[in-house]
């Protein structure tokens, strides 16, 4: 929890919960997990617990002291669609998001079935982005939940991108695309990402290259940051607009 981010596409972040559990491939090396591991069993540290499923209501209201407009991740430290947290949680966090009307949150979850089953229920303001993450083809499908959410603004996480992805994109106004870092990091191609960028384009869906992560568009392992930002000489930073304030 931050009022600052290192998140090339965001600026703060907020976890009214942590800890999760995997679900897919992209999970394998999730950096969240071995954060918290760290400090398993370290008396009185936010991460004593470990990366076990975690609520803070002492949170739950902290984007309302923050005065200053930010674009938040919500939860970069979980998944606030996992099974293990309550229904009224979530919609807690909704209502939050929407009283918090100066700010843009961004929502990313894994499990946007639940999403949507409970879209229903939720306060979807128009400063609430909604987003899934697809890592390779298998995962494609989740975009048909994530359409189904009340989102005004939707978005697709391809972090870590582990295949060439064929999307419908329709409904889907933003891609994020980043290879893997850290141990174990598993390469991503240079043409998957410039495909995903062709689509995007033709359908005229904001593109964002977050990072080559541990290997270089050669697929060469050159270590954490070193890869850098461009793609074919220059950074994608498209976004998609903010809700007038």
């Amino acid at each position: 929890m931050s009022s600052t981010s290192t998140i090339e596409w965001t600026e703060a972040t907020w976890n009214p919960v942590t800890g999760c559990t995997k679900v897919s491939p992209g999970c394998a090396h999730c950096y969240a997990e071995t954060f918290a591991e760290r400090f398993r069993g370290v008396p009185g540290h936010p991460y004593e617990q470990g990366f076990d499923l975690k609520l803070w209501l002492e949170r739950l209201e902290l984007p309302l002291q923050w005065k200053r407009p930010r674009t938040i991740f919500v939860n970069s430290m979980s998944d606030l669609f996992h099974a293990d947290v309550p229904d009224e949680f979530i919609i807690n966090v909704f209502e939050v998001m929407a009283r918090a009307d100066w700010h843009t949150f961004q929502v990313l979850t894994k499990r946007p079935e639940r999403a949507a089953e409970l879209s229903k229920r939720l306060t979807w303001a128009p400063n609430i982005w909604m987003g899934t993450s697809v890592e390779n083809q298998r995962f494609a499908s989740r975009l048909a939940h994530l359409r189904r959410t009340g989102a005004r603004v939707k978005f697709l996480s391809c972090e870590p991108l582990l295949g060439e992805l064929r999307l419908k994109l329709s409904g889907i106004d933003w891609v994020i695309v980043g290879g893997e870092s850290g141990p174990g990091a598993r390469p991503m191609r240079a043409d998957w990402a410039r495909d995903i960028r062709a689509q995007c384009e033709a359908a005229g869906v904001a593109f964002f290259f977050k990072q080559w992560g541990a290997h270089n568009e050669l697929g060469v392992r050159v270590g954490k940051g070193r890869a850098g930002r461009l793609l074919d000489g220059r950074t994608w930073d498209e976004m998609p607009q903010r809700a007038a304030l």
